[in-house]
């Protein structure tokens, strides 16, 4: 608790004391300010001392007195009292009448000190401190300086609530600390609540300053309709500086005892975390067994060179985190991610060796597992012309536990040159491309085919398409004036050539052939940064031949302080023949163009922000795909509207609805949904947070949220209410919601709870995000 004053007390008495010869009169520095300690208690020895005293005088051998509002200072450190003696030869200091001393860190009053200089043992009465670089502070019937090391208070006291303020506090008949330990001992501690104690503990260790230190942490209590009351209490153990494991049992009244652990290390090759739950029997699904969930992440640099990196998980069922909250693992479109990659890295050259699978958490789809890929990219920018030449290439073999689903072998080389050319207002960048894929396909006779398609698979397979591009742009700018402000308007036109020829690739397992196909390849959203795309899907399963000019522009408006405070971009892909458009229309003839794609963001003065995208199939008059967020802030406060409408003919195209049960993640009508969101302070201590998402095809409520907190000086307080739609059969007449109350409480300077109560998240909203930032 007073590990600063004790290291500081005795020299700087000792030097002050018993040389006053060195005193003059200066005026004293503010003593109530932070002062950070960095440096060691010699340098701070060897700077200049002053002392200010009404009267002084010294005999020799016998002792040195001040009187009257001395003030004594040495850098940082600072003591003033009534008076100050030195006797000799006791070697022995006392200071009498309002005593305050501090050296930056902590700042300690009393009625008297007295210190021994010889021995170093010293001994203050009726003590108060308070640290000044964090909350915290404390009272002490006595206290003492046994020698060098051992610092002990008698009848003590901790608290980081404000003076006068006694919403809580530690008390002990006996706190002890040793100089050299992070810790100190509390005998008979008391928790008290406005004087009045809760907890009672013989003996407690807690830490001093940044210190880990091993103990339970603060518990967290909720109640809600899918698992009643909950009560979890972490315990924190400091195994070794460098990794630790936090123990956190969860008591669930309708589910019953849940065990989690966290182990977190940090070592030469790297940092990483293990983390697990298990649940040894749920009372509401006793048929299930044990339920648990693991996670293992790593990552870190070797030599400089090497990468290495992993994220490992998987839990009991799929159903695990429908039924159970857990922030195991990092999901994606209903997946558990199971990687682990080593890289090597040069100045012109880097490989990588990955391995990849997934744990399906939802329908009966079995995706593909890489195992391994190994990639080897070369670059070599601006070489003799001005020439970028690169060579990506990769070795992958793809498994799936689908018995109607094919397994493959693939070889990809990418040899490409470009040559970059740019000055302060335009840019032009041409590339060319040679791409060549090779196949092993294995299992191509057992595969499920949907109505009207031909299994036309070949074991082995061999694609080599060239590609051309032509990439260019200007920027144009001029001062304009709107409303009597002054703006400058900046203009970018845009347009890009890409050529990819057409060839048949039936043969191999991709999404435009085959329902459901490609090994790692999806069709990609073509929103206003999609058109300057090279590629249509992503991975190299399917390479969709292209003829075909991409344009569009982009405006801005710069404020006087060159902020942007408006932006639109727009654009569209024409084709110039039937190549490069195979998204279906609905026409009997593929159309000469895409949808128009629009991107768009506002901000008024820093206070009203808005964001808006658009995609428009002229060729059918149809709207595919609009999303706008609105949103108001200020300081604290803020308030957000949002609605997002995809077609389910857009969505049909993009995703692979053919997986047993995601038909049912989206309405008949495709998704049309409305969100609001708020937060702001009620009372300088009261603050409140709420969010509604509805889907307006169906009429149903997706998503509710209301939170409150209370933060007081040393302590917050919060309650928190969320109702979600669990399933997505979209009728309101069955429609099954979760609903969870939570309350937490937390003392500040202690606590490692977060109160900040924005986790509301059921899986069913678009979520919160700031406008303007989106395409950032």
């Amino acid at each position: 608790m007073l590990p600063h004053a004790r290291r500081a007390l005795t020299p700087l008495i000792g030097l002050l004391l018993s040389s006053p010869s060195l005193a003059e009169d200066t005026s004293a520095l503010p003593h109530e300010q932070c002062a950070p300690a960095t440096q060691d208690s010699e340098t701070v020895n060897d700077q200049p001392i002053t002392i200010k005293a009404n009267t002084a005088k010294a005999i020799s051998e016998s002792y040195a007195q001040y009187e009257g509002d001395v003030t004594v200072r040495q850098g940082a450190r600072y003591m003033q009292a009534d008076s100050a003696t030195l006797r000799q030869p006791e070697n022995i200091v006392t200071a009498e009448g309002d005593v305050i001393f501090s050296d930056g860190q902590v700042e300690v009053k009393s009625d008297k000190l007295v210190t021994n200089l010889t021995t170093e043992d010293s001994e203050m009465h009726n003590a108060k401190y308070r640290l000044l670089c964090q909350q915290g502070r404390g009272e002490a019937y006595r206290v003492y300086k046994d020698g060098q090391k051992i610092f002990r208070l008698q009848d003590g006291s901790f608290t980081t609530c404000p003076e006068g303020d006694k919403s809580w506090n530690f008390s002990a008949s006996h706190i002890e600390r040793d100089d050299d330990s992070p810790y100190a001992d509390f005998y008979n501690a008391r928790f008290e609540v406005l004087d009045v104690p809760i907890l009672y503990a013989p003996w407690l260790r807690v830490p001093v300053g940044e210190q880990r230190l091993t103990g339970f942490l603060f518990p967290t209590i909720g109640i809600g309709s899918r698992d009643g009351l909950e009560f979890e209490l972490p315990f924190y153990w400091n195994i070794a500086p460098n990794y630790d494991l936090t123990l956190t049992p969860k008591y669930m009244e309708k589910r019953g005892l849940q065990m989690g652990a966290e182990f977190r290390y940090l070592w030469d090759i790297g940092e990483g975390s293990l983390s697990g739950e298990i649940l040894d029997s749920d009372k509401k699904n006793p048929s299930l067994g044990k339920r648990w969930a693991f996670n293992w992440q790593h990552y870190g640099t070797y030599k400089q060179h090497w990468l290495i990196e992993a994220d490992y998980s998987r839990v009991s069922d799929t159903n695990y985190f429908v039924d159970l909250d857990s922030d195991i693992g990092q999901r994606e479109d209903n997946q558990l991610m199971q990687t682990g990659a080593v890289s090597y890295r040069d100045q012109h050259w880097n490989s990588r060796i990955m391995v990849r699978d997934f744990q399906q958490l939802t329908g009966d789809s079995l995706p593909y597992r890489l195992v391994p890929q190994l990639d080897f990219n070369f670059y070599y920018p601006n070489s003799l012309l001005g020439l970028d030449w690169n060579m990506n290439s990769s070795v992958s073999r793809f498994e799936t536990d689908d018995p109607n689903k094919p397994s493959a072998d693939r070889v990809h080389l990418e040899p490409s040159i470009s040559l970059p050319l740019s000055d302060t207002w335009w840019y032009m960048n041409t590339e060319a491309k040679l791409m060549y894929t090779y196949y092993n396909q294995k299992n191509i006779d057992n595969l499920t085919l949907d109505a009207g398609e031909t299994n036309r698979l070949e074991s082995s397979v061999t694609r080599t398409l060239p590609s051309f591009r032509w990439d260019g742009g200007v920027y144009l700018e001029r001062d304009t004036e709107i409303s009597g402000h002054a703006y400058t308007q900046s203009l970018e036109p845009r347009i890009q050539y890409l050529y990819i020829p057409k060839e048949d690739q039936s043969a191999i397992y991709q999404p435009f052939n085959y329902a459901g196909g490609g090994y790692d390849t999806t069709l990609l959203q073509t929103d206003y940064y999609g058109l300057f795309r090279d590629r249509k899907y992503s991975g190299i399963d399917y390479i969709a031949e292209a003829n075909q000019v991409s344009v569009g522009a982009t405006t801005r408006y710069f404020d006087s302080d060159y902020i942007e405070r408006f932006n639109l971009s727009f654009g569209q892909i024409f084709y110039l023949n039937d190549t490069g458009n195979t998204s279906p229309t609905g026409q009997d003839a593929p159309p000469t163009y895409s949808a128009w794609a629009l991107e768009s963001d506002f901000n008024y003065a820093d206070w009203l922000f808005f964001h808006s995208s658009l995609q428009y199939d002229a060729n059918i008059n149809q709207v595919q795909l609009a999303n706008t967020t609105m949103e108001y802030r200020q300081d604290s406060t803020f308030a957000q509207l949002s609605y997002r409408y995809i077609t389910k003919d857009y969505i049909s195209q993009t995703v692979n609805l053919s997986v047993p049960g995601s038909e049912q993640i989206i309405s008949d009508e495709g998704i049309s949904q409305l969100g609001f969101e708020t937060g702001f302070s009620i009372t300088n201590n009261w603050k409140f947070r709420a969010n509604y998402y509805h889907d307006l095809n169906e009429d149903i409520m997706l998503q509710s949220y209301a939170g409150l907190t209370y933060e007081a000086a040393c302590w917050a307080m919060g309650i928190s209410y969320n109702e979600y739609l669990r399933d997505y059969s979209f009728d309101a007449q069955q429609a099954d919601y979760e609903n969870n109350i939570s309350f937490t409480v937390s003392l500040r300077g202690l606590s490692t709870q977060n109160l900040n109560l924005d986790t509301t998240d059921g899986g069913n909203s678009l979520g919160y995000g700031r406008p303007f930032y989106l395409n950032n």
